[in-house]
């Protein structure tokens, strides 16, 4: 099959069908030999990231309706998202006690339940600051507070089908046609600051990967070494 030139992914799936086969005919006491057990299984290339180049990136975000309670409240979401790397989950999870406007920070929880800090600039900043003032008391009027940093317009916690149809809308507005997602965002802010020259085990470091093989060494790294790295590098802090 490889030289026919048929596709890894081809290669592959036949290949587990056969010996799915041969385990059958093994178990059944049919065959005792599996010509299969040597037969190295295709490495399937890795999917590049999709991203957006800056000035994309700084559309999209920039593209909410700012004369509405809502467009401000998505231009604090896009900002912190871009700014920060945060996964969907991570984001909508934020509780009002995660968010250091003084020190420039985020606390987030990732997976596996690791907390870590990661900096955030001071336009995002800026921007959460005047969603806090204009948009969330009035949104809580009367209501409960969640305690979630972002709200939907009722009052509750955002929901992660809410965050997609921000994201989607803001792609609609700023004429992008390619599919984007909270992820795209994430990608983003590790590019563009790797296409800066930021330091990759920095990077790492602020994304919360969970390979604690790589990462354990650069979790002990002061946060004013992140923020200083951050504040070099990354477009729009």
């Amino acid at each position: 099959m490889r030289k026919a030139g048929r596709k890894p992914a081809t290669i592959g799936r036949r290949l587990a069908a056969a010996r799915g086969f041969f385990r059958h005919l093994g178990q059944e006491g049919t065959r005792r030999q599996d010509p299969t057990e040597h037969i190295e299984r295709p490495r399937l290339p890795r999917p590049l990231p999709k991203t957006l180049s800056p000035r994309a990136a700084a559309t999209l975000v920039e593209s909410p309706d700012l004369s509405t309670p809502r467009g401000l409240r998505d231009r604090a979401l896009l900002e912190l998202l871009y700014a920060s790397g945060l996964r969907a989950t991570e984001c909508l999870t934020l509780a009002m006690g995660d968010v250091n406007l003084s020190a420039g920070y985020v606390q987030c929880m990732g997976k596996a339940r690791k907390e870590r800090i990661v900096p955030v600039g001071e336009e995002a900043l800026a921007w959460i600051r005047r969603y806090l003032s204009e948009v969330r008391p009035r949104v809580l009027r009367g209501r409960r507070d969640p305690g979630r940093l972002f709200l939907s317009p009722r009052g509750g916690a955002l929901t992660r089908q809410a965050l997609w149809y921000v994201i989607r809308r803001a792609a609609r507005a700023a004429g992008i046609r390619a599919r984007v997602s909270p992820h795209t965002l994430r990608h983003c802010f590790a590019s563009h600051l790797l296409e800066g020259g930021a330091d990759l085990r920095v990077v790492q470091t602020m994304l919360g990967h969970a390979d604690i093989g790589t990462t354990q060494i650069y979790t002990h790294l002061p946060s004013a070494t992140l923020r200083a790295m951050y504040r070099k590098f990354h477009p729009r802090a």
